[in-house]
């Protein structure tokens, strides 16, 4: 008998409430490792609710999340996060440099400093997201997309396993995009498990191979090839939505 393989996210019965109201309901998702999954819905449907229930940062109602078979708190070094760029204070004095060495501290302990290697680390990473001519920049002084690319070399220098990214391409400029989808898919072909809450239905099909389909609840979860239909697509967005698949 063939052993079942190891869920790099497993959600069960989740459901989020803010003052008695839900915002995700019994909410049920495995994600198997290797994959590149877009989470897809209108606004309200509880995206980035999902993401931080994952992250233990909002305190669930009922349900449980597990990140390859444990609780996040005990996985918290394989896992990355690109927070929404907006819920950053980018006036925080601090540079480049350092914002992406940050993305060490999980691996070091808040008692050791950064060294030479992690100095390294951190070039290479802002050299990936064609960032390194700016490490010495204050954040501040960085455009949207520039910022979104810092965030993005942050999560790469924690050489995480599996990755969870709030809106990483709202507000970013063609090039920056395509920056970005070039990384998503070298994570995924180098075994990492990406998840990434996207607005933009036009392009699922093309940068993703999973998606799920969250309207409070989970409408459907998959492979793009099977889950995004006219139909899944109509229950998600109650009939209302811009772009629809013929």
């Amino acid at each position: 008998m063939q052993a079942l393989e190891t869920k790099a996210i497993e959600v069960t019965d989740l459901t989020v409430a803010y003052q008695d109201k839900p915002v995700l309901w019994d909410i049920d998702l495995d994600v198997p490792p290797g994959v590149l999954l877009s989470i897809v819905g209108p606004n309200g449907a509880g995206k980035t609710t999902l993401i931080k229930a994952i992250l233990g940062l909002v305190r669930p109602a009922a349900g449980n999340v597990l990140i390859y078979d444990k609780p996040y708190e005990m996985q918290r070094r394989i896992v990355g996060y690109v927070p929404q760029r907006g819920t950053v204070d980018w006036d925080f004095p601090t540079n480049v440099l350092d914002v992406v060495m940050m993305g060490r501290y999980g691996a070091l302990g808040w008692i050791r400093r950064p060294g030479r290697q992690e100095r390294e680390q951190a070039l290479y990473a802002l050299e990936k997201v064609g960032m390194e001519a700016y490490t010495t920049r204050q954040i501040s002084q960085l455009s949207g997309g520039q910022q979104q690319r810092v965030f993005l070399a942050r999560a790469l220098v924690q050489d995480a396993t599996v990755y969870l990214m709030d809106e990483p391409f709202q507000g970013v400029d063609a090039t920056t995009e395509r920056a970005i989808v070039t990384l998503l898919q070298e994570l995924r072909a180098n075994g990492k498990t990406v998840v990434v809450v996207h607005h933009d239905l036009q392009t699922v099909e093309d940068y993703f191979d999973w998606v799920m389909l969250l309207n409070i609840r989970r409408i459907a979860s998959g492979p793009v090839t099977e889950i995004f239909t006219p139909e899944n697509l109509r229950e998600t967005y109650g009939g209302r939505v811009a772009f629809m698949k013929e």
